[in-house]
């Protein structure tokens, strides 16, 4: 078999191995730094997805077709993709405290400017301003994840964060839902901005980034005393930010191959559901398959619910047996290719029995789940101050992915609705859906073109510590 020179081994900069850690203790301060931390994430998700349940309303409101309305989400999701490099060499630099910090800031700023708007285009700003601010909660969240509990646990951490943050998606579909149509629109978005105040408080008075910042800081710095230096890390004697330039930090970390895989595997993994929930699953439903707002929601709640439940699943699997990595993403993606098949094939493409829409659900539940295993590919190779660079890079792909799905849904649905409004018809979402396929096939290309490469460089890094057959994916 001929070896392509450009993807060969061969060509790969040699890179010198981890540096060996300090496993971090755990234990109750642990779970409560990542409990503040997750709080911020919660937020972040309710507000990231509160669009989902008012996309009709957004389109009375401001007038605006499908395309228009697809671009709210892709704004957001855009700067939120863009963002991730930056904010994880600022988290590596900064520490999570003061990231997530500016990140309530913007987050509050972005959905009270949306809850006050009348028009498209200060509309469309305010929900860039919030895509910045969510973009800097999950990569802070993962590294203090990181800082707190040891290595092992780390997949476990960060399906458990991901779980949490789905308590975001339920407020919005089972809470905002409702409060939207009795209270209205600014007073629904009005509330939910005014939340990030309490919530930086609490960021700001009682998060400890790290077991040393923990121990050596005072729960409140008195007036006019030395603000400490940064935490010191709990694996390296310096001082636990990320060293030498931000080149060097974002070329160090996508050199590793398991970087690039885990980006790959999170844009491949992450968007159907994303897409869903984030817009167009609620007119699917509701336009679509002629269901209710209260069935519809129930359904966007049961995707929330069964993503839960892998989470736990997947969490406690990929903790333990990590050569079931690889097995997992593909029976992923290839269950929601073939589940979306059944949807759109069937032969009456308004009428998809609600059994199959139970299935959809429950198979797009696994998504967000199986995209956070990418970050089970770049953690191992990564040393511990390049942990926020490596996880933005991963988590940047899941939602590049989800701006290209947006996109095209919305784009052939306009093409597909007559008149360019908003009667939007279920041949017309079966074609837009079936653009889904695109970016699943793209993403499925580069995991095989990279996966052997990566699990190499893999055992070569942590083969003397773990079996061979654990670290195989």
């Amino acid at each position: 078999m001929s070896v392509d020179p450009a993807t060969s081994a061969s060509s790969e900069p040699v890179i010198a191995p981890a540096p060996a850690r300090r496993e971090p203790p755990g234990g109750r301060g642990a779970w409560t730094a990542w409990g503040i931390g997750v709080t911020v994430y919660v937020l972040a998700v309710v507000h990231r997805t509160s669009l989902g349940v008012a996309g009709m309303d957004a389109a009375a409101r401001f007038g605006i077709n499908a395309s228009a309305l697809s671009t709210f989400s892709i704004l957001q999701v855009l700067v939120y993709a863009g963002m991730q490099v930056p904010v994880g060499v600022l988290v590596d630099r900064h520490g999570p405290r003061r990231i997530l910090s500016a990140g309530l800031v913007l987050l509050t700023v972005g959905q009270l400017g949306f809850a006050l708007a009348t028009s498209f285009t200060p509309a469309l700003l305010a929900r860039g301003v919030l895509g910045c601010g969510d973009a800097m909660t999950f990569v802070s969240v993962l590294r203090i994840g990181a800082r707190w509990f040891p290595l092992f646990r780390n997949p476990f951490i960060a399906q458990l964060t991901g779980l949490v943050g789905t308590v975001g998606n339920l407020v919005s579909t089972m809470v905002l839902a409702q409060v939207l149509h009795s209270a209205g629109w600014t007073a629904t978005f009005g509330t939910t901005a005014l939340l990030g105040f309490g919530v930086l408080a609490l960021v700001v008075l009682v998060l400890r980034e790290t077991p040393d910042s923990a121990a050596r800081e005072p729960l409140l710095v008195r007036r006019g005393a030395r603000v400490p230096d940064a935490p010191v890390s709990v694996s390296a004697p310096a001082s636990g930010r990320g060293s030498g330039s931000l080149l060097d930090q974002l070329r160090g970390a996508w050199r590793e191959p398991g970087t690039r895989l885990g980006m790959w595997v999170h844009f491949t993994t992450a968007f159907p559901a994303s897409s869903f929930l984030l817009l167009w699953g609620m007119p699917f439903l509701v336009s679509g398959q002629h269901l209710s707002r209260a069935v519809a929601g129930a359904l966007l709640s049961l995707v929330i619910v069964a993503s839960m439940g892998f989470a736990m699943l997947f969490g406690q699997v990929m903790s333990r047996r990590p050569g079931w990595r690889t097995p997992t993403v593909f029976g992923v993606v290839l269950g929601t290719g073939a589940t979306w098949g059944a949807v759109l094939a069937w032969p009456q493409p308004g009428h998809v029995p609600m059994w199959l829409l139970l299935v959809l659900a429950v198979v797009l539940g696994s998504n967000g789940p199986a995209s956070l295993i990418g970050l089970d590919y770049a953690r191992p190779v990564n040393p511990p101050e390049r942990i926020g660079t490596a996880s933005g890079i991963v988590n940047m792909g899941g939602f590049i992915a989800a701006v290209l799905a947006l996109f095209l849904i919305g784009l052939v649905l306009d093409l597909k609705t007559p008149g360019g409004g908003t009667d939007y018809t279920a041949g017309g979402f079966r074609a837009a859906f079936a653009t889904l396929y695109l970016p699943m096939v793209l993403g499925l290309a580069q995991i095989l073109r990279l996966r052997r490469r990566a699990l190499t460089r893999e055992r070569e890094i942590i083969g003397a510590t773990v079996p061979k057959a654990r670290a195989a994916g």
